[in-house]
């Protein structure tokens, strides 16, 4: 497949759990023929065999921000499942308080594009996910005040299926 053209270089798919996030970052990277990045935090927490702590996150936050920089230095287009935002958010909201070096390697960021994936899908349990119910629709504020706040771009993206796909794609154009 030919690469398509388009104004981007990096996007992150970001949202609450169960918003199709790591299925929309794979299509997308496989429709525009880049890289994909994967969320580090699922397999991160699964491989603990404990409950996480506040070092886990600090650690998970390290591992993406050295991600970050590793495609930065590539220049290669990519699309990253989930970001420093999400990290940033769940330091507030679990432990209610986030570390410095982290909003400022946030704030050192180049301004990444952000499609922010709506709670219009059905949330499925599995064992990392702890956010459900109105906490999802929480969260997708709490995710939009941040990336204004943070000066990120963004769209929110919503529909299912190939419906969600096809809006990330026209969103895309916007930036």
């Amino acid at each position: 497949m030919e690469k398509e053209s388009t104004n981007f270089s990096i996007v992150v798919i970001t949202g609450p759990e169960s918003t199709g996030k790591t299925v929309l970052a794979k299509a997308l990277s496989k429709r525009y023929n880049c890289r994909y990045e994967p969320e580090l935090s699922r397999k991160y927490i699964s491989d603990l065999n404990r409950e996480y702590t506040y070092n886990d996150v600090e650690q998970i936050a390290k591992m993406q921000i050295h991600q970050f920089e590793k495609a930065i230095k590539s220049d290669s287009q990519t699309f990253f499942d989930t970001g420093l935002i999400i990290s940033k958010v769940w330091f507030d909201v679990v432990y209610e308080k986030c570390p410095i070096w982290l909003i400022e390697a946030i704030e050192k960021l180049p301004k990444f594009n952000h499609l922010l994936c709506d709670v219009d899908l059905p949330w499925i349990p599995d064992s990392v996910r702890e956010n459900g119910g109105e906490m999802r629709n929480v969260l997708l504020q709490r995710y939009k005040e941040e990336l204004k706040q943070f000066g990120f771009k963004y769209r929110v993206v919503s529909g299912i299926g190939s419906v969600r796909f096809k809006n990330a794609i026209e969103l895309l154009k916007t930036f």
